[in-house]
């Protein structure tokens, strides 16, 4: 599994998943320019000390993580909350990319017509009261989702 972030604009979020992703041994991509310096101090702060150990890939735009993608036979999942298939009825293999939008805009709507043409889009269900999730906590969601149909363990202790 990889773990994509389009064009990410707000740095705790992003420290959060960058902490995630070494966490769960999952590469975190970041596509396009994010709205802040990657060495930002808060980026850092809510990545701790995990940032050595980050597998951190950087795309110049989405066209170049989608090509990365296909050249390595990696399926696309996509996650907005516009989509109209539940995240909860789709079987993940374990192997996909899941790409999230940006924190106040989403996806750009040409990335999820792209991804309708080749790849899934996605929603995690949420209460009609909710507008969206924040960016971290939907990014730990589906991936922990994928770990559960897939049974993936850990060797932390509990």
């Amino acid at each position: 599994m990889h773990i994509a972030l389009y064009r990410p604009e707000i740095p705790p979020n992003t420290g959060n998943i960058a902490r995630l992703a070494v966490c769960t041994d999952t590469p975190l991509h970041i596509v396009g320019e994010p709205s802040f310096s990657m060495d930002e101090k808060a980026v850092r702060r809510a990545g701790l000390d995990y940032w050595a150990q980050l597998d951190l890939k950087r795309h110049a735009d989405y066209e170049e993580f989608y090509a990365s993608l296909a050249s390595i036979g990696v399926p696309l999942v996509a996650f907005s909350r516009f989509a109209t298939d539940s995240m909860w009825d789709f079987t993940f293999s374990g192997q996909e990319a899941l790409l999230f939008g940006q924190e106040t805009a989403g996806l750009p709507q040409e990335i999820t017509e792209h991804v309708r043409k080749h790849g899934r889009l996605l929603r995690i269900p949420v209460g009609e009261k909710c507008r969206s999730l924040n960016l971290s906590n939907s990014v730990a969601i589906a991936c922990y989702e994928v770990f559960r149909q897939n049974r993936r363990s850990f060797s932390w202790a509990l």
